[in-house]
């Protein structure tokens, strides 16, 4: 197994251990600009940051040392929607995100992953990322962050409406230049 897909195992592995400190972090917190801060939402952030950073490293990787393997293919981008939905629905629970925004990015999520296997499937196309699906994963990677250490000054809060706003327009995006698989089919 090569570098990049060790990074992206390495992701999968962190996903339990960001729930169990979630969920089993306690309640020792302190306050900053108005806002209480929980000790260990501030070190699920922090697992959470370390997984998102192995998203942009085992990509960068293994596109300049042409380490692309299938496994990669597969495994990168479902680890990322592993770890981010965990970490939406870990907002819910934790009251820290509304679910109807949650739901809209899970439906997106599953709805463009279908899309990929069709795609696939049908024409052997994989479709690559565009730019606002990249700028999506940022903001709801960033915003996940955010809340996790207290929505100071509601930068969170913020993010996670711009990555509303980009999940709908790159899944609308996806779909619209998609479209002609549809043709004839329906």
């Amino acid at each position: 197994m090569n570098l990049p897909n060790k990074l992206t195992v390495f992701r999968i592995f962190l996903i339990p251990v960001f729930m169990l400190i979630v969920i089993f972090g306690g309640d020792a917190s302190f306050k900053v600009a108005g806002s209480t801060v929980y000790w260990n939402l501030v070190i699920a952030a922090i697992v959470f940051a370390v997984a998102s950073a192995t998203d942009w490293f085992d990509g960068h990787l293994a596109r300049s040392r042409n380490l692309v393997t299938n496994f990669g293919k597969f495994a990168d981008p479902l680890a990322d929607k592993m770890l981010t939905m965990t970490a939406f629905v870990m907002l819910i629970s934790l009251k820290l995100a509304p679910a109807w925004i949650v739901a809209i990015i899970v439906c997106r999520e599953l709805a463009v992953t279908g899309l990929r296997l069709i795609l696939a499937e049908n024409k052997g196309q994989v479709m690559a990322a565009e730019m606002p699906g990249k700028i999506k994963t940022t903001c709801q990677m960033l915003s996940i962050i955010f809340l996790l250490i207290g929505d100071i000054y509601h930068i969170g809060t913020v993010l996670l409406y711009l990555a509303l706003i980009f999940t709908i327009y790159s899944g609308y995006d996806y779909f619209r230049s998609s479209w002609n698989i549809f043709k004839g089919s329906m």
